[in-house]
């Protein structure tokens, strides 16, 4: 049995991911300071012996004190809020996440001699001139706009991957990750997804940004998950970046039209003008993943969203009945 730690366990990946590893027979200890992740996320594991969650804020470096006297095996660091809603509602908070968070877990699994594995982000591109996007291209990213604080911290992050992996010898990986969803993203997330299928239940209109032109590739949480962790398990991994993520890519405008249809909604496709700094496109080429890791995704976007909008169709029936 392995003790893992898991930043961001109360999130969207962090409390999936969470599961997952329980799941195994691992001891987990989950850390999160609720900023926008949800306990609620967590009410399956709460109550099982092999999981310990930790309130706590890792930007802080009292957080490593929690971990002195216990051995730790892999740390997992998906804290920060990844959602522009969010994000960009407490800027300086994500840019601290990735970086002071980022060099205090990485001091963590230099000290216990642990492997270490970072959630970068797609947005680590920009809005990118090469497409689709191997992990050598070097991004299109603007440092003076609203998703730089997430984007340019996490870029950040990745440079501190980098220097404890090359001078202090940590077993580091980075995961860039693109557009993830399944039925534990928040309906309340403001991501494509979210916004989509709850707003084709709820009979709103359906909001796109722009003319929907702009693409996107969407991958199923449950992929996500597995590829994380193939990418930790593997040690040819050490010191690589590798987009976790599925290459086949959408429109908004589809994704709207297939969610509308899926849902058999009669909500209306409205359009809203395009956010600064938004991705015209976004695609990951995965060969890195498919050599290294025998890692790609197997859930496409229509089974997807059928668990998707299954699921957001119960919460929405429980929220009116309670």
């Amino acid at each position: 049995m392995k003790h893992i730690v898991v930043t961001g366990a109360a999130g969207f990946l962090g409390s999936h991911l969470v599961q997952s590893l329980i799941g195994q027979g691992h001891q987990v200890t989950g850390i999160d300071n609720l900023s926008t992740g949800m306990i609620r996320n967590l009410a399956e594991v709460m109550e099982n012996p092999h999981f310990v969650f930790h309130e706590a804020d890792v930007t802080l470096p009292d957080t490593m004190d929690f971990f002195v006297d216990q051995q730790v095996h892999e740390i997992y660091h998906l804290a920060s809020p990844a959602s522009p809603k969010f994000y960009q509602a407490d800027a300086i908070g994500t840019i601290w996440v990735n970086t002071r968070g980022t060099y205090h877990m990485l001091e963590l699994a230099r000290v216990k001699g642990a492997k270490f594995l970072y959630s970068s982000t797609s947005e680590a591109y920009g809005d990118p001139e090469i497409h689709p996007q191997p992990e050598s291209y070097r991004g299109n990213v603007n440092t003076w706009g609203p998703r730089a604080c997430y984007d340019e911290a996490k870029r950040l992050g990745e440079v501190f991957c980098y220097e404890y992996y090359t001078k202090q010898r940590v077993s580091v990986k980075v995961a860039r990750i693109f557009n993830t969803y399944s039925s534990g993203l928040r309906n309340d997330d403001g991501r494509v997804i979210s916004n989509f299928v709850t707003q084709a239940l709820t009979g709103q209109d359906i909001t796109v940004y722009g003319d929907g032109s702009q693409t996107r590739s969407f991958c199923y949480v449950d992929d996500n998950i597995r590829g994380l962790q193939a990418f930790m398990a593997e040690d040819r991994a050490d010191g690589e970046i590798i987009n976790i993520g599925n290459p086949t890519e959408y429109t908004i405008l589809e994704v709207a039209h297939l969610v509308k249809q899926l849902t058999q909604s009669d909500s209306r496709v409205v359009f809203l003008p395009l956010p600064e700094d938004d991705p015209k496109v976004r695609r990951p080429v995965i060969d890195k993943a498919r050599e290294i890791l025998n890692w790609e995704p197997e859930i496409g976007l229509e089974e997807g969203l059928k668990r998707t909008i299954e699921h957001y169709r119960s919460m929405l029936q429980v929220q009116e009945t309670g």
